[in-house]
C-alpha cells in the first residue's frame, strides 16, 4: 500500500536552512521527494526576476509551519 504524502502543494514547512513552500512533490523509495521554494530574502539592488532558491527534499526533512 502506497502512503499518502505528508504535505501538500502551497504549504508552508521549515528545513535545517529556512523555510519555503512546497510547489511539486513526487514517490522516491517508499516516502515522498518535495520541491520546495525558499521564501525570499530582501530585494537586491538591481532588482529581482524570480525565486531565488527551489531545493529538493525528502519527507522526513521537513516539519509543517
Amino acid at each position: 500500500m502506497k502512503r499518502v504524502p505528508r504535505f501538500n502543494c502551497e504549504q508552508m514547512v521549515r528545513f535545517v536552512g529556512g523555510q519555503g513552500k512546497i510547489k511539486a512533490y513526487h514517490p522516491e523509495s517508499g516516502s515522498w521527494q518535495y520541491m520546495v521554494e525558499m521564501e525570499m530574502g530582501p530585494e537586491p539592488d538591481m532588482g529581482r526576476i524570480g525565486y531565488e532558491t527551489t531545493v529538493v527534499l525528502l519527507e522526513s526533512d521537513l516539519i509543517a509551519v
